[in-house]
């Protein structure tokens, strides 16, 4: 913005005291964390006593967060949220605070703005754009045992004819109808390339998402498998489906909701498994932790330390057959484990007991007590229908070794011999091509999907 200000205004501002300069209002940015974009807005308004506010973030739904401090002095802004373990610091230049956005031990730069800021939009080369060479409607369907409607996408290779079809089944996390996660669209590309090749794909929002009835907070991993099973009804209803060639594609979780539904499902006639898992969650997340760790540069005597932390609280959980016993007992464990090393685990600006509780409540939730006490073994071995298994060898969110050997394992002690277990080369846990396999890339490669991984699953589908 130009401005012609004389050089005695110039003077007269620069001696004015701080406190003069006006920061009520909103205050907007974008904060970009391993490549995410979300957008920060801070609500200031002055008191008799100083100021409070209160913080929106629109990209994850959350608005009207209390701010624990407001404090401006000699053009310096300090925010701070407590229960959250969120610092800002930005010293006011040019119409803009310049600053530092800390949560829990990490730092980000944030700049904040009067004036509304756009997020830069990533352009992903792999994604269809419309008009498509094929037919698409927006569709509903209800889940009778949840009483709740799901919302999602059915692509046919042409609006008439009898199709193969597939149900795509997302990964852990609030998830819409295209897995959309760090700038990618993963089912997007998927049922693209699948319907370009002659398969119906149905995708849909995840219960509590997007434009799914339900409450995804209080679901586990065993209510998405009933919405994967009313998608398979839904299917049924539609002449344009083959219903004796309906299959189910998992992606991370979605591979371990994919046997479940097959276990019991005469409906199924094939599965394939992206990044499935064949260990109990309890093994799985103590594995996980020490890949990402050791990855990233996280000492062994660290990692140790951490996984004997990771691995008594997980055994409380998976112990454990009621949940207000289940908090008290992890609340009086990590409380004593913080006594022992407090410099070490405690994020900055964060109270001791909010940091317990936060704890607390992640591993408590009706989806993490689930998830730790799940072993999927049982369920693999009740599978009869064909099944492919994918891994990326440099996934180390569900390591492809492990995992892999696992699942072909129980399969063959239920006896089902028609099984494929693939791992491909150089790729990751979203099935990109990578350098690492950390969550860091995820963001910044180009690709959505390897072309390879694409190929074999339509190979495969297509010769069953």
């Amino acid at each position: 913005m130009k401005r012609k200000i004389l050089f005695l205004s110039l003077i007269i501002l620069s001696i004015l005291p701080a406190s003069a300069q006006d920061i009520t209002g909103q205050w907007n940015g974008i904060l970009k964390v391993s490549g995410i974009q979300l957008r920060i807005v801070f609500n200031i308004t002055k008191t008799d006593t100083g100021y409070i506010s209160t913080m929106d973030s629109p990209d994850q739904g959350a608005k009207g967060i209390p701010v624990t401090s407001t404090t401006f002095e000699n053009l310096k802004l300090n925010l701070a949220i407590s229960s959250a373990g969120i610092e800002y610091e930005g010293e006011f230049k040019d119409s803009l605070f310049v600053g530092t956005f800390k949560q829990r031990g990490q730092s980000f730069p944030l700049d904040l703005s009067r004036d509304y800021i756009e997020k830069v939009k990533i352009v992903r080369l792999q994604e269809p754009v419309k008009p498509y060479p094929y037919y698409s409607e927006d569709v509903t369907f209800k889940n009778e045992k949840a009483n709740i409607k799901i919302a999602g996408t059915l692509t046919l290779p042409a609006k008439e004819g009898n199709f193969p079809a597939v149900v795509l089944i997302t990964g852990s996390g609030p998830q819409n109808r295209d897995e959309e996660l760090l700038g990618h669209k993963p089912f997007l590309v998927i049922s693209d390339y699948l319907t370009r090749n002659g398969i119906a794909v149905l995708r849909y929002d995840d219960r509590g998402i997007a434009q799914s009835e339900g409450d995804f907070k209080t679901a586990t991993t065993a209510d998405f498998a009933t919405d994967v099973e009313a998608a398979i009804t839904y299917l049924k209803t539609r002449k344009e489906i083959n219903k004796k060639k309906i299959g189910l594609i998992g992606h991370s979780e979605g591979g371990i909701i994919a046997p479940m539904v097959a276990s019991t499902s005469k409906d199924v006639s094939f599965i394939v498994l992206l990044a499935g898992t064949g260990i109990p969650g309890y093994q799985l997340l103590l594995l996980q932790q020490e890949l990402i760790g050791r990855a990233s540069g996280v000492s062994e005597s660290d990692l140790q330390k951490s996984k004997e932390i990771n691995s008594a609280a997980f055994n409380i959980v998976v112990k454990s057959t009621n949940t207000e016993t289940l908090r008290n007992d992890l609340t009086n464990y990590l409380t004593e484990k913080l006594k022992e090393s407090p410099d070490n685990q405690k994020p900055a600006g964060m109270s001791e007991t909010d940091f317990i509780k936060l704890q607390v409540d992640q591993i408590t939730s009706p989806w993490m007590q689930y998830f730790l006490k799940y072993d999927p073994a049982p369920a693999l071995e009740k599978v009869k229908c064909p099944v492919l298994a994918l891994n990326g060898e440099k996934d180390l969110q569900v390591p492809p070794k492990e995992n892999l050997t696992a699942i072909k394992a129980a399969l063959r002690k239920g006896g089902n011999k028609n099984v494929t277990a693939i791992e491909l080369p150089n790729l990751n846990h979203l099935f990109q091509e990578c350098k690492t396999g950390l969550l860091a890339e995820y963001a910044q490669i180009e690709q959505t999907f390897s072309p390879v991984a694409l190929e074999e699953v339509t190979k495969w589908i297509n010769l069953r």
